[in-house]
């Protein structure tokens, strides 16, 4: 069968990946494509009920399903990922060591963190309270189960596992932004003062 390759629209390579998930900046020809198309990618977008989340500075875009009605029904392009309560608490951990990183003086663009360092900064939260030692117990699944679902990134194997190196996704400044993290440390902090 011979398809014209004249009616394929020039950003169908990237539509199809931002249909499988977010689109980083380290991914140098679909990035650039994405740049290059943003326009008419975007209005596309909009005919199939998608919205196009650009974040430039931070090197990521992905899609949102636009809202059809009050009752936010949408169309269903776009998988959604159900997490646990344990990965929500990983994640919003994770967004804070980024909000840290981004603070400081950073010589580099990544967040690169030891599985280790993970698994001590989670520690830091729930040291005292012994409702989560199952939480600190299972840091290694869950560290797991959150690479799979793309927001860390094995950069480094080694053979002592927690010596193991992870960028942070800056993807994940998009799940938890600074709203929930500001809550999730507020009620951290309360949970503290009733403990006294």
């Amino acid at each position: 069968m011979n398809t014209d390759k004249q009616n394929i629209l020039p950003f169908t390579p990237v539509f199809i990946k931002l249909l499988k998930g977010p689109v980083e900046y380290l991914e140098k020809n679909s990035w650039e494509q994405l740049l290059q198309y943003q326009g008419e990618l975007t209005r596309f977008l909009q005919q199939l009920g998608l919205i196009l989340v650009l974040e430039k500075e931070d090197g990521y875009a992905y899609l949102e399903q636009a809202r059809l009605d009050e009752d936010e029904n949408t169309v269903g392009w776009v998988r959604r990922i159900q997490l646990g309560y344990e990965e929500s608490v990983l994640l919003v951990l994770l967004r804070d060591m980024m909000a840290e990183f981004e603070v400081g003086e950073a010589g580099s663009r990544e967040l690169i963190k030891k599985r280790r360092e993970i698994k001590e900064y989670a520690e830091l939260f729930f040291r005292e309270n012994a409702s989560r030692v199952k939480f600190i117990r299972d840091l290694d699944r869950l560290i797991d189960r959150v690479e799979e679902l793309d927001f860390l990134e094995k950069v480094e194997h080694n053979e002592l596992i927690d010596e193991q190196k992870f960028r942070v996704k800056k993807i994940i400044k998009a799940r938890v932004d600074n709203e929930i993290l500001e809550n999730f440390k507020q009620q951290l902090s309360e949970h503290a003062v009733g403990r006294i």
